[in-house]
């Protein structure tokens, strides 16, 4: 599975991949139309690599949630997000059986759904691949390193 760039972005619809960081933000590509745009450092962004489900028992990567509903769904599509609450609840609890039903709102079940059903069209979530999350730690610190340097020439 790789989620490690794609991002969601605050009142932009659907998912979008990082595809070059620059100095006032960056550039990501929508998951949907294809389309460029430009994001600033002030705009509220996710990583989906960086997000959790919480459970009774702690909390659960959005990758193994991703990975745990591609296995319900033998890599098939996930049920739609436009269903009733009661629906998305008991279907979500066959996928992850201990998440926290006072934390994790309908509307976040929604929202996962969503963007499995998005990511599984674009063939990036699958029941078989090993999640790799230390993998783009290096990177990452290439691309801090990178903007560092950058940062330091222009002193």
């Amino acid at each position: 599975m790789s989620i490690e760039k794609i991002l969601a972005i605050s009142g932009k619809p659907g998912l979008y991949e990082l595809k070059i960081q620059t100095r006032t933000g960056f550039v990501a590509e929508s998951l949907i139309d294809g389309k460029r745009i430009t994001v600033g450092l002030r705009s509220n962004v996710s990583l989906l690599s960086e997000i959790s489900v919480y459970t009774y028992d702690g909390e659960v990567r959005l990758a193994e949630v991703l990975r745990a509903i591609a296995e319900k769904e033998d890599n098939g599509p996930a049920l739609s997000h436009k269903e009733d609450n009661a629906k998305l609840e008991s279907y979500f609890r066959e996928a992850l059986p201990a998440f926290d039903e006072d934390r994790v709102y309908a509307s976040d079940i929604k929202k996962i759904l969503n963007w499995y059903n998005m990511l599984q069209a674009k063939g990036l979530v699958s029941k078989d691949e090993v999640i790799a999350a230390e993998a783009p730690a290096a990177d990452t610190e290439e691309v801090n390193d990178a903007v560092a340097e950058e940062v330091k020439a222009e002193e």
